[in-house]
């Protein structure tokens, strides 16, 4: 189970940078941050509890919620041969109230 955050943010452990792998930005995402969610990319074998203390470890936020789904994927043809893209694991993350995560900035810190 994950640790408790202080009111400041839990510490910052260098795995939290190994769990998190980048913000997912689309049409669909973008709708979601009016309603204090934000999807990102995590790592394959990434938990909720891990996704949780990372978001609030980065960013300085609480977390209400964690949703998760891996995108299986596609397959694909170059110069007539078939391929497959790589699986992509995303989290919908849960905001609380009045708390915002700007993807655009990056982490601070």
């Amino acid at each position: 189970m994950a640790k408790k955050p202080t009111k400041t943010g839990g510490a910052i452990d260098t795995r939290h940078y190994d769990v998190i792998v980048g913000p997912h930005i689309t049409e669909k995402s973008t709708m979601m941050s009016e309603n204090n969610a934000v999807v990102f990319k995590v790592a394959p074998k990434a938990t909720k509890p891990e996704i949780k203390a990372a978001v609030e470890a980065l960013f300085s936020v609480s977390v209400v919620g964690v949703n998760t789904l891996v995108q299986k994927g596609k397959t694909k043809r170059w110069k007539g041969k078939p391929y497959t893209r790589s699986d992509i694991k995303k989290a919908v993350v849960r905001l609380a109230e009045g708390q915002s995560i700007d993807v655009t900035e990056g982490v601070r810190g």
